[in-house]
C-alpha cells in the first residue's frame, strides 16, 4: 500500500489551528432487510446504535456509530458523511510533496487518494493492515488488488493549501470493485480534481483473480451508495478508454529503472504509485518543462518486486476530436480552444515491462497541457 508523506499528529495540530478540527463523527447507516436487524461486524470494531428510523422508500433502516478507537482516529481530520455513504478528509500540502513546479506533484495526489480510501475503510470496521478487507476476505486468503486508476487534476494545489477529498465505492461487475474521489481547495470549495479506479480480487496465496462473492458484497455494499455515483462523467472520457499496447521502438524510453527497499508496500511488491514516477521518467523534458499533467490512466496488469528491473517507454499518441467529460477541464488551460492546438495539448501513450523478459507491468496513457504564464 501507499504511505503518505504527512505525519497525522502534525497535520490534526495545524487543521485544529485552523478552526475545523475536532468534528465528531457521523453515524453509519445500513440497508434494511426486514424490519430493523443486526449485521455482522468485522473483528476487532466496538460498535453502538444511536438511533433507528424506518425505511419506507428503502433508505436508511439503522443509524449505527463507531466508537472513537485509537488515537489515530481522533487526530485524523476526516469523517464519514452524515449519510455514512462516503468519507471526507482535510489535507495540508507540505513543502516537501511539492515539485518543480511550487505545487503538490502527481505522485503527493495519489498518495492522498491511497490514504482517504484506506481511512475510509477502517472508519466502517474494516482491517486495519491497510488491506481493507472484509471478515469473509480475511478467512479466505482475499485481497483487494488495483485494476486501473484514472486521475484528472484540474489545479494543482500549492504548498501549504488544505485539500478535501470525499471518496465512496460502489460494485463494478462481477470481479471487482469501483472506489472514486471528488478534490476540493478547502478554502474555496472549488473542484480540483477528480478520479476513479478499479479494484479486483485475488487470492493473497495463489495470486490469482477471484469474483466477489455475495457474503463479500453483503459485507461492504452497505456501506456504498444505492444508486451509481460517478465522479467523472463516462461519455466521452478517458477513464474508460482502451490503452493500446506500446509497441517498439518506443518515441522515448528509460531502461534500467530498480526499486528502491521504499519503494515496497506491506506486501512486499512495488507500490503503485512507484510506477507513476516510473511512467513519467520516460516523458521528453520538453514537455515537463512546458506544460503540467491533465490525467493520467493505468493499466496495472503484473506484480513487480525488489529485485525486478523495469523499462519505461513513451510515445506520441494521436488526439482524437471530442469535448471535454468534466466542466472543470474548460478553465484556461484545459480549455477545447487548447485541444485544438497541438502545442496547446499533447497526450502521450506509456509501457513498464520488464527488462529481462519484456513482460508487461502496466499499459499508461497520460494528457497534458500548456502551463499558464507566470
Amino acid at each position: 500500500m501507499f504511505k503518505l508523506s504527512c505525519n497525522g499528529l502534525d497535520r490534526a495540530h495545524s487543521l485544529a489551528q485552523c478552526g475545523f478540527a475536532g468534528r465528531p463523527a457521523c453515524a453509519v447507516p445500513r440497508r434494511r432487510r426486514s424490519g430493523v436487524s443486526g449485521f455482522r461486524l468485522p473483528e476487532g470494531r466496538s460498535i453502538r446504535v444511536s438511533a433507528a428510523v424506518s425505511a419506507k422508500d428503502g433508505a436508511v433502516a439503522t443509524r449505527v456509530e463507531a466508537d472513537p478507537g485509537t488515537l489515530a482516529d481522533r487526530l485524523r481530520v476526516g469523517s464519514l458523511t452524515e449519510d455514512g455513504l462516503s468519507y471526507k478528509e482535510k489535507f495540508i500540502v507540505r513543502s516537501y510533496e511539492v515539485g518543480i513546479n511550487k505545487t503538490a506533484t502527481v505522485e503527493t495526489i495519489a498518495n492522498l487518494l491511497q490514504e482517504v480510501g484506506c481511512n475510509h475503510a477502517q472508519s466502517v470496521g474494516y482491517s486495519t493492515d491497510g488491506f481493507a478487507t472484509t471478515p469473509t476476505m480475511r478467512k479466505l486468503r482475499l485481497i483487494w488488488v488495483t485494476a486501473r486508476m484514472h486521475i484528472e487534476i484540474y489545479k494543482y494545489p500549492a504548498w501549504s493549501d488544505i485539500v478535501e477529498i470525499e471518496t465512496w465505492c460502489q460494485g463494478e461487475g462481477r470481479v471487482g470493485t469501483r472506489r472514486d474521489f471528488i478534490l476540493k481547495d478547502y478554502a474555496t470549495d472549488e473542484v480540483i480534481g477528480r478520479a476513479t479506479s478499479k479494484w479486483v480480487m485475488m487470492n493473497q496465496d495463489t495470486r490469482r483473480l477471484q469474483k466477489v462473492s455475495d457474503d463479500v458484497k453483503e459485507e461492504y455494499l452497505v456501506f456504498c451508495p444505492r444508486e451509481p455515483r460517478l465522479a467523472i462523467p463516462e461519455a466521452d472520457s478517458n477513464s474508460l478508454k482502451k490503452i493500446p499496447k506500446l509497441e517498439d521502438p518506443a518515441q522515448y524510453s528509460r531502461l534500467g529503472l530498480v526499486p528502491r527497499r521504499a519503494d515496497l508496500d506491506m506486501n512486499q511488491h512495488v507500490n503503485n504509485v512507484t510506477y507513476i514516477g516510473w511512467v513519467l521518467e520516460s516523458m521528453p523534458q520538453e514537455i515537463i518543462d512546458s506544460h503540467e499533467l491533465q490525467s493520467i490512466t493505468l493499466d496495472y496488469r503484473r506484480e513487480c518486486g525488489q529485485h525486478d528491473i523495469v523499462d519505461s517507454l513513451t510515445s506520441v499518441e494521436a488526439i482524437q476530436g471530442g469535448a471535454e467529460a468534466v466542466p472543470e477541464l474548460k478553465g484556461t488551460n484545459g480549455s477545447a480552444t487548447a485541444r485544438e492546438d497541438k502545442h496547446e495539448h499533447q497526450q502521450f501513450l506509456h509501457l513498464l515491462r520488464l527488462s529481462t523478459e519484456g513482460l508487461e507491468i502496466n499499459r499508461g496513457r497520460t494528457e497534458w497541457r500548456k502551463k499558464a504564464p507566470r
